[in-house]
């Protein structure tokens, strides 16, 4: 009797921990959408917040939006797979396709350029005109970073650029005169309040280089197209549309060929900064 009811007993722990295991099996993981920090968390969890809906919809599983402290921490993430879609500037995003096995999905229609602000009434006009005054940036791994520490190089200006955790921190530090001059994407600028817009302006502009591009994980081609058909969803929601408008970026939008291969320069930054 006593062996009868151990048996029992070891067969109803068994199939406890059975039902346990096909509990947790069945409890859907977490999609983790990576921006990149190009301004607050704050603002990126709001920015993000209509997408992150639509995809948990979608996919049926929840979705959190999650960033890093800075560009550098974020690309140390991505290639440590830590996203399953990465949305990035397109030379880290070249590095996410090299490096890490992610694939291109779309980007924004919107041309991305850096912008170097300064004061409206600022005497400032060239790169040399800032040689010894502190000029931001907002980390050594960001596009605007290392495209504006190349323009001031090529224009004879050999300082170093400092460090600034968003964009928004960029305006508000040049207008209080703390710094002569800073770096940030002309849709993060065209994102500022408009009086502090008006209190700016440019010292110079680029030229159209990749900007933030959707990267998928490779853990997650099975999704491919499902993903793919949510995004156009978005796009063409009233939800996708308000965000577009407000944000200054037109819509989605196929990478054109090659168009990731001419950010390698860039990338190959990014990666020697990770080793």
């Amino acid at each position: 009797m006593q062996i009868l009811i151990a048996t029992r007993r070891l067969f109803l722990s068994a199939a406890l921990s059975l039902c346990a295991m096909t509990a947790l099996a069945q409890t859907p993981a977490v999609f983790r959408l990576g921006i990149a920090p190009h301004t607050s968390a704050r603002v990126i969890l709001e920015m993000y917040q209509p997408l992150r809906a639509q995809m948990e919809k979608a996919l049926g599983v929840p979705v959190e939006v999650v960033t890093a402290p800075d560009f550098t921490e974020f690309a140390k993430r991505m290639v440590h797979q830590d996203y399953d879609i990465a949305v990035t500037t397109g030379h880290q995003a070249r590095l996410a396709q090299t490096d890490a096995d992610y694939t291109p999905l779309i980007t924004y229609s919107a041309d991305f350029r850096a912008v170097a602000l300064v004061a409206g009434n600022s005497p400032f006009k060239t790169a040399k005109d800032l040689v010894g005054k502190p000029v931001l940036g907002l980390s050594p791994t960001s596009l605007v970073t290392l495209w504006g520490q190349h323009w001031m190089a090529q224009n004879g200006n050999p300082d170093k650029l400092r460090y600034v955790s968003a964009s928004d921190s960029v305006a508000r530090l040049v207008l209080a005169g703390e710094a002569a001059a800073g770096f940030t994407s002309l849709a993060n600028y065209q994102s500022l309040a408009r009086d502090l817009q008006s209190q700016m302006r440019f010292l110079v502009i680029s030229e159209p280089m990749a900007g933030r591009v959707y990267m998928l994980n490779k853990r997650q081609a099975a999704r491919k197209e499902l993903i793919d058909a949510t995004l156009a969803a978005f796009a063409g929601s009233p939800e996708g549309k308000a965000y577009f408008e407000k944000y200054k970026l037109e819509g989605y939008r196929k990478l054109k060929p090659k168009e990731l291969e001419m950010m390698e320069p860039y990338a190959r930054e990014v990666r020697l900064s990770l080793q």
